[in-house]
């Protein structure tokens, strides 16, 4: 049925005649969804041929160095142009020494994978999570008191992760933590090492959500007390979001990037038109095993989901998406 109140001063207009063929339709749609919009995420530890399934995260694996370098490899040739490295250390204690070590997990993999695909886009996962015995991004107190984390003790450490990154050959640092002040603490030890061209993206607007259990599971990161929501955002806040994001920007982040995505997508729209700055937007672990399980029952398309959900993404404003489903997205797209 025609609406007047759309058509009524173009009466010769019919959309479904530019939504006749399939070439047509390809030359006017509006977004575009391409391999090159992609960030494969990977997880990493110390062995040797190692693939250690992610139970809840099917077709995901911890993978040691040299398996990295055939998953990014993979990646790379089917049009993916990087990966983000997150590091799962041998041992792990109360000053999260792992993360900065020279020739820690996650140094060790940058080294190997610059060296064997040199135009690979290589991005490190700032954060001490993974590497503290207590699970937190950043350095507990312990008082009579419950635990608290302490902001400014966090901020050196993650400067001298992300410096240590640097060294080993990061393209592109990112910072996760969300204490406050780490993108100008890191800002300044890269510029102070001599690192003034390796750029920043920041998690700005990271919500603390239900959506990261798989990924705690994938990198054995799960809180031994509490929880993050004491320097991780709540999900109902929107005007915090880009109070993070203007302050994330003001201290040099380059890129700035919301997580989780899917059910976030409002801010990234917001956080796109606000600061029309480069945005990332983190296809989260809980969005990619959702469907991964409903596909596996047979109750959803999986190709068609997980294409119309990372479309929505770039629709909302995301110019770089970071997400577990980036080979078969690229392999899909091709088809």
């Amino acid at each position: 049925m025609q609406n007047d109140a759309v058509y009524g001063q173009y009466p010769n207009f019919r959309p479904r005649r530019l939504r006749s063929t399939r070439a047509l339709r390809a030359l006017i749609v509006e977004t575009e969804l391409s391999a090159r919009h992609l960030i494969l995420p990977l997880f990493v530890r110390a062995g040797s041929k190692l693939r250690e399934p992610v139970l809840s995260m099917p077709g995901v694996c911890q993978l040691s160095p040299d398996e990295v370098v055939r998953e990014a490899t993979l990646a790379y040739e089917a049009g993916v142009p990087g990966v983000i490295l997150f590091g799962i250390p041998e041992r792990k204690d109360a000053k999260a020494s792992g993360a900065y070590a020279r020739n820690g997990i996650v140094q060790r993999t940058v080294r190997l994978l610059k060296a064997e695909l040199p135009e690979l886009l290589v991005i490190t996962d700032v954060c001490l999570c993974e590497y503290m015995s207590h699970g937190h991004c950043g350095v507990v107190e312990h008082g009579a008191a419950s635990p608290r984390i302490l902001n400014d003790p966090s901020l050196k450490i993650l400067a001298r992760v992300a410096v240590s990154h640097a060294e080993a050959g990061s393209d592109l640092v990112a910072p996760s933590d969300m204490m406050d002040g780490r993108v100008r603490a890191i800002r300044g030890a890269l510029d102070g090492q001599g690192f003034e061209d390796v750029p920043i993206m920041s998690y700005a607007a990271k919500y603390a959500s239900a959506f990261y259990g798989p990924f705690r599971d994938a990198a054995e990161s799960v809180p031994k007390f509490g929880d993050r929501r004491s320097y991780q955002m709540d999900a109902g806040n929107t005007n915090e979001a880009m109070r993070e994001v203007a302050q994330d920007i003001a201290e040099g982040a380059d890129i700035i990037m919301v997580k989780p995505a899917l059910a976030y997508l409002d801010i990234v729209r917001r956080v796109k038109d606000q600061f029309q700055y480069p945005t990332a937007a983190y296809a989260v672990s809980g969005e990619y095993s959702m469907i991964k399980a409903a596909s596996e029952r047979g109750w959803v398309d999986e190709r068609a989901i997980t294409i119309e959900s990372h479309l929505a993404m770039r629709r909302a404003g995301a110019d770089i998406i970071l997400t577990y489903a980036a080979r078969d997205l690229a392999a899909w797209l091709k088809g």
